[in-house]
């Protein structure tokens, strides 16, 4: 027995690095290997949307995700280049996948076979030894005292075996699981050759416009993302400390990517003169800058720079002027029908900040109280280049309790105060025409803010706090709905 024995443990030696190599190489060659599956690496960081892919040409990739309170998954998507979408390149890719999955049905086939007749002799081989049990069973039960050597000789030899027997039941296990792998082989290849004659009914333009399609939803898609709901505000980044204790300072969100030009205005009254600097670097570290005087002193802190042009609240009165930088002439000015001026609706610091304009995803906007609303909160969509009212939205809380205020995708956020501990706990959506209490932190480090600012191309909030100049990184929450949740 000991020949049989020696063939049975190299048999079982060889299906078991068989059934591992099956098992763990297989699915990676066909790319089922769903351990494979990882973040993409080797990217720049981004602070809005996390990492980007190294080389985004290659794959579609995934590289920002969140999920909302209710559930539902948010992610952003980079689009390979169209040169990629080839269909030769495709389908050469299919057609090697293809060579690799029949191969690898070739030596299934001849390990099957050689597995079956293995089994063959196995299975011989478990029934002499069930017989040699039955034999041994009765020479127990007779006790015959004249067969008592080849009794002992016969009990040794089947505890010899006796251990052979699960080995053999695993054996048999093995040999399935051989038979599982060819028929999913099978399954697979004509799932691919199902594929590429799909993909070989298409010519090359209808594909072409596919995938033209299919990037333009996704660039509708990215365009959703450019908005989202306030969830967080980073610690203060100083980048200046310089003026008085009352000012405000920003960029243009529509200047170019090479125009880095920083405007700085000092006080929040009786003043007409605003810095240029050349960059956000000069505006650090020199006091080179280019003086520009206005025809009109400005009242408060809520100017704002836009598309080359200065919007501000003309001293003493409700009039909007915007100053086009480039001809140093009042391009349009117009009155805000009804709006508090001179202190009547200020934010609670004061300093005649009762009309507040800013410039977000939307557009430009303004904020202001009137005797109509009862000294509440009114919000404004200004047509930057008529300065006409586009539409206007009454809101429920008083201006004057208000310690300032900034839009971020058309919804106003306010500050419970300007001094000490401070907290964003109020929005109102226009795009809904709701309100909510909302709860979150804002650090006041310097102790008194007078002008607070988002700039939607930098996502930034800009703010003047007592004589420092302190940019804040926000938290946008992106939720992307389909056309007919809109």
């Amino acid at each position: 027995m000991s020949v049989p024995l020696l063939k049975i443990g190299v048999v079982l030696s060889t299906m078991a690095m068989i059934t591992n190599w099956m098992s763990q190489t297989l699915p990676s060659l066909v790319g089922l290997n769903t351990n494979k599956l990882s973040v993409a690496s080797g990217g720049t960081a981004d602070r809005s949307t996390g990492v980007l892919p190294a080389n985004p040409e290659e794959s579609w990739q995934v590289y920002s995700s969140a999920q909302d309170t209710e559930g539902r998954c948010v992610c952003t998507v980079v689009a390979p280049q169209q040169s990629m979408c080839s269909r030769d390149a495709r389908t050469k890719q299919l057609r090697q996948l293809l060579e690799k999955v029949q191969n690898m049905t070739q030596s299934i086939q001849v390990l099957d076979q050689r597995t079956q007749r293995d089994l063959q002799y196995v299975e011989r081989m478990e029934v002499q030894l069930k017989g040699l049990e039955t034999k041994f069973k009765q020479v127990e039960e007779n006790h015959k005292q004249n067969i008592a050597r080849q009794y002992k000789a016969i009990k040794a030899k089947m505890e010899e075996l006796r251990p052979l027997i699960p080995v053999l039941e695993e054996y048999k296990a093995d040999a399935k699981l051989v038979l599982r792998f060819k028929e999913e082989l099978q399954n697979l290849t004509s799932v691919l050759n199902e594929l590429q004659e799909e993909i070989g009914a298409y010519d090359y333009e209808e594909l072409q416009n596919r995938v033209s399609n299919l990037e333009e939803r996704l660039r509708a898609c990215m365009q959703k993302l450019a908005c989202g709901k306030l969830t967080g505000i980073s610690d203060p980044i100083t980048i200046k400390t310089s003026g008085s204790r009352f000012g405000s300072w920003m960029t243009d969100p529509l200047a170019p990517e090479d125009d880095t030009r920083v405007w700085y205005m000092d006080g929040y009254h009786n003043n007409r003169f605003v810095r240029e600097y050349k960059s956000i670097y000069d505006f650090m570290n020199s006091d080179n800058f280019t003086s520009h005087r206005l025809p009109h002193p400005w009242s408060g802190t809520g100017q704002v720079v836009y598309n080359g042009s200065i919007y501000f609240n003309k001293f003493q009165s409700h009039t909007i002027i915007k100053f086009d930088f480039k001809t140093s002439v009042i391009s349009k000015s117009r009155q805000l029908d009804y709006a508090g001026y001179n202190n009547m609706y200020h934010y609670s610091w004061g300093g005649h900040s009762d009309i507040d304009l800013m410039v977000d995803e939307g557009g430009l906007w303004a904020v202001y109280a009137t005797n109509q609303n009862a000294g509440n909160i009114v919000i404004s969509k200004l047509n930057p280049n008529t300065l006409q009212i586009v539409k206007s939205w009454t809101t429920n809380h008083p201006k004057r309790s208000a310690g300032e205020a900034f839009m971020i995708c058309g919804t106003l956020y306010v500050t419970n105060g300007y001094s000490g501990g401070t907290k964003v706990y109020y929005a109102f959506s226009t795009n809904s025409s709701t309100y909510e209490y909302i709860d979150i932190p804002f650090q006041n480090k310097y102790s008194h803010i007078s002008m607070l600012d988002y700039n939607p191309k930098d996502r930034a909030l800009y703010a003047w706090n007592n004589g420092h100049q302190v940019l804040y990184n926000v938290t946008l929450f992106h939720v992307i709905r389909s056309e007919q949740e809109q």
